[in-house]
Order: C-alpha cells, then structure tokens, then sequence
C-alpha cells in the first residue's frame, strides 16, 4: 500500500488541526503507514446470516469491519465536533494550559475521525449532526463532565468492540487509538478531580478499563445526535 494513502487530507481550516497534529507526528503514532486503507471499504463479514432491516430514517453501521469502522468514525465524529466547539468557545475561567491540551485533544479527534473518514471511502457513513444542547459550553463544570463522559465511553467501546474486529490490521489500530483515549480520559478526569485519572469507576478489580458492547455505547451516544445510527447488523461476537 502506498503511503500517498495514508494521510487524509483536511479541508478549510481543519487543516490547521492537521498542521499541528503534523507537528506531533500523530498521525504516525497512529501506525496509519502499515494500514490498508483502500481495502476497508470492501471488507464485510456476515455474522449472523439474519436479514436485519433498517428503521426508516436510520443510519446503518454496515456489517463486519466496515460496520465496527463506521461505529468508530460515528463516534470519532462526536468527539471532534465536541472538542471543536469547545475550542471555538472556550469556557469561563479557562486556563492557558487547559486551552493549550484541550485543543491538543481537538486535534486528535480531528485526526481520528479524518482518518476513518478516508479509510472507509464509500461505504463511510455520512456527517452526522449533533445534538449538544444538554452542554453549557460556557461553564467549566458542564463541558469537563461532558469530555470525561465521551473519553469514557470512548476507551469503553473500543475495548469492547476489539473482539469483533477480523483484520488484526484494524485491531492493531484500534489498539493505537484506545490509548489516546485514554490518555484524553486520564487528563479530563485529573482536571475534574486530581488523582481520579484510573479509579475505580473505569478500572476493575483486575486492573483492566471497562468494555462496553456497541449496543450499550450507542444508546449513550444517540443522546447528542440527531442523526439515528442503527448497529442492527454489527458484528455480535
């Protein structure tokens, strides 16, 4: 595969974002150079055999990996237009370090959701429209709580839909990008309440994060979308 398809390109001013994420060599931490992304959009495996409809007006994820990719870049999607907005108008009272990483994090959601975007090609879902009137993007207290919400439930899907990823090629990635998750949700949770970066709520007895089936994470994600998604035809184990 060739490297000339491996970095998606950014329109208008997101290509700023890109600049910076550039700069950080992010979108090689990611591992992008040893995914074949052309192939993502032909790759479907059919799991259960039923012959699943989709509710009118609905979104479908798609089945086998196309379908855990565009579960992904759905919430990927989410994430960025947060982070975005949250750049866009800042908080009362907020810091320059804190404008400084949370921008950081913008970046990379940016960079996630390009990334699938392009990868998936055709059978990429479209734009999804969000629904953040539930978020005072003016009180630090409504925004962090939101992040920390979303970096949660985002480490927490993609540590549960890794058992349902064919491609180890796309496991592999996935494995990349959960990490930043987490990181974003260690940072959130220690400027919410310092320490909490990895307590209980998120780490278990065993001292693994939690995992959440795609069916649970997108119940939660639905709330702050107008867009339906339907995962009817995801893979199921």
């Amino acid at each position: 595969m060739k490297n000339d398809h491996l970095q998606p390109e950014l329109p208008g001013k997101e290509a700023v974002y890109t600049k910076n994420v550039s700069r950080k060599k992010f979108l090689s931490v990611l591992g992008i150079g040893g995914l074949g992304l052309a192939a993502v959009a032909s790759c479907s495996r059919d799991d259960d055999g039923m012959d699943n409809t989709v509710p009118p007006g609905s979104i479908d994820l798609g089945k086998g990996d196309t379908g855990i990719l565009n579960y992904a870049y759905a919430l990927e999607q989410l994430e960025a237009a947060f982070y975005t907005k949250v750049a866009a108008s800042p908080y009362s009272g907020i810091t320059a370090a804190e404008t400084a990483l949370l921008t950081d994090i913008r970046d990379h959601e940016v960079a996630h959701r390009e990334f699938f975007k392009k990868a998936l090609g055709a059978a990429a879902i479209p734009a999804l429209n969000v629904n953040f009137s539930a978020i005072d993007f003016g009180k630090r207290d409504s925004v962090l709580a939101t992040a920390k919400a979303f970096e949660d439930l985002g480490v927490s899907a993609y540590n549960g839909a890794g058992a349902l990823i064919a491609d180890k090629n796309y496991l592999a990635l996935a494995g990349k990008i959960v990490s930043v998750e987490a990181r974003h949700a260690a940072y959130i949770r220690d400027l919410i309440s310092n320490g909490s970066f990895a307590d209980s709520t998120v780490i278990d007895a065993n001292g693994m994060d939690k995992a959440q089936s795609p069916a649970d994470v997108l119940m939660i994600a639905q709330s702050f979308l107008t867009s339906k998604l339907w995962g009817g035809n995801l893979p199921q184990s």
